[in-house]
């Protein structure tokens, strides 16, 4: 009896290391299921995207094996992507979470000590009950930027934007509530105001308006704009080129206990910026991609940008 007990004991040691080593083979990141091109992923067909590309680079160099959690982050007034990350970090979901914004509310200390879980790919009706006890988020290596840029209609295609001052004259639409319209509301003490017609953004399309030629211009996430392009080859639409110089840098985060990781894929990310690799992945991805730049956080540009009059 003492034997077979000393044989299963010897099993669950062996097991156990066997799932460890198994572990530290797979690279687990957890991505939003609908931000393209970042990533995307519809059920029954595989995730694609520059994040998915990424995660595929990264664990190649790492000689793991890429997992994605897919996760879906709901717009509303009671959700804080800080807190869904948190509670996916914390909860074990994945190791890092991609394209995260890298701004100073997001990853200070949480300011509750639980949180609900975000709809994931997976999830029980019991996971949705559930509040996770949360840690501390730690940033990565930041590997790309976000910002706003001009997006012209058909009218004004050929129009020169190298400033928000050039907008001027042009037919211009706006979503209201968003950082676009508080910039071009605000620039120059108000000079665009009257140029500005408001758009509700859960109801009103505005690319469609702005390709059936109802307005001249608009100022939006640049990634929002490429998705529209990569949705609809045939666009009229143009990209101005022009680029809002205040921004934030996107990149991966996780907790303190994924210190040596992120330290690892900060290593990767380092080569991958050096070799040109990171532009590429952007173009394959269909991304208007921009290297990360100063601050590598975020912190009140925005606003002190609004007070002074957007200039």
């Amino acid at each position: 009896m003492r034997r077979l007990t000393w044989w299963a004991a010897a099993f669950l040691i062996l097991a156990a290391s066997t799932a460890a080593r198994a572990a530290d083979d797979v690279l687990r990141i957890c991505l939003d299921e609908n931000l393209p091109p970042l990533s995307v992923h519809h059920r029954g067909k595989p995730g694609a995207g520059f994040d998915v590309l990424l995660g595929q680079a990264i664990a190649e160099r790492l000689g793991k094996t890429l997992e994605i959690q897919w996760y879906e982050s709901k717009l509303d007034e009671d959700s804080s992507p800080a807190l869904e990350a948190n509670a996916l970090l914390s909860d074990g979901r994945c190791s890092l979470l991609g394209s995260y914004a890298f701004t100073q509310d997001g990853l200070v200390a949480p300011g509750v000590k639980t949180a609900k879980l975000p709809d994931f790919e997976g999830a029980t009706r019991d996971d949705r009950r559930r509040r996770i006890p949360l840690g501390a988020l730690m940033p990565g290596k930041p590997y790309m930027f976000s910002t706003l840029t001009v997006v012209l209609g058909p009218a004004a295609a050929q129009r020169r934007i190298s400033d928000i001052g050039d907008l001027a004259g042009l037919r211009l639409a706006i979503e209201s509530g968003t950082l676009a319209d508080a910039i071009l509301m605000t620039f120059d003490k108000g000079r665009l105001i009257d140029d500005i017609t408001h758009l509700i953004p859960t109801r009103d399309d505005l690319l469609g308006a702005l390709e059936q030629g109802k307005f001249d211009a608009t100022l939006l996430d640049s990634r929002r704009f490429d998705a529209y392009r990569a949705a609809h080859p045939e666009t009229k639409l143009a990209a101005s080129g022009y680029s809002y110089p205040i921004g934030v840098n996107r990149g991966y985060v996780g907790l303190s206990s994924s210190a040596e990781l992120l330290g690892s894929v900060d290593k990767v990310l380092s080569e991958l910026d050096a070799s040109g690799a990171l532009a590429n992945l952007g173009r394959a991805a269909g991304l208007t991609y921009l290297p990360p730049r100063e601050p590598i956080i975020l912190g009140d540009a925005f606003q002190r940008i609004i007070r002074s009059g957007a200039r």
